[in-house]
């Protein structure tokens, strides 16, 4: 499945590790986004190898990633401005860094991450007991 989705997409390991080492640089000089992870994140190596596997595994479904993600967002002080933000810098990234098809790929997976991250986000602000508004 792996070699299928690289050759139809263009998405390499060393692709993806542009994308993520771009996008990042992005993340960390943006005026919005860039002080709520300067908060949380001190060691920046560690974590661009964490999102490479997390993206290897996303794009390309290597398996690489094991991680969990939703727990690590759920108390950030974010809003959906915020995941907007970072969905209009991955697109930028991906458009600079991938085939039309790769970005294409990844971005769509990007949207997905960032409605589920939202919604966990926001499910976890909710007094116990209350129900979502599904409107």
């Amino acid at each position: 499945m792996t070699r299928e989705i690289m050759k139809r997409t263009g998405l390499t390991e060393a692709v993806l590790t542009d994308l993520v080492h771009g996008f990042y640089g992005k993340i960390r000089r943006d005026p919005v986004l860039g002080p709520i992870f300067a908060e949380r994140i001190t060691d920046w190596g560690p974590h661009l190898a964490k999102m490479v596997d997390f993206w290897s595994s996303v794009a390309l479904m290597t398996g690489r990633y094991h991680g969990a993600p939703v727990p690590k967002h759920v108390g950030l002080p974010v809003t959906w401005t915020h995941f907007d933000r970072w969905l209009d810098l991955f697109r930028e990234t991906a458009g600079e860094v991938c085939t039309p098809e790769g970005a294409a790929h990844v971005i769509q997976r990007a949207g997905r991450i960032a409605r589920s991250l939202h919604m966990a986000s926001q499910d976890a602000r909710r007094p116990a007991g209350c129900v979502p508004n599904l409107v």
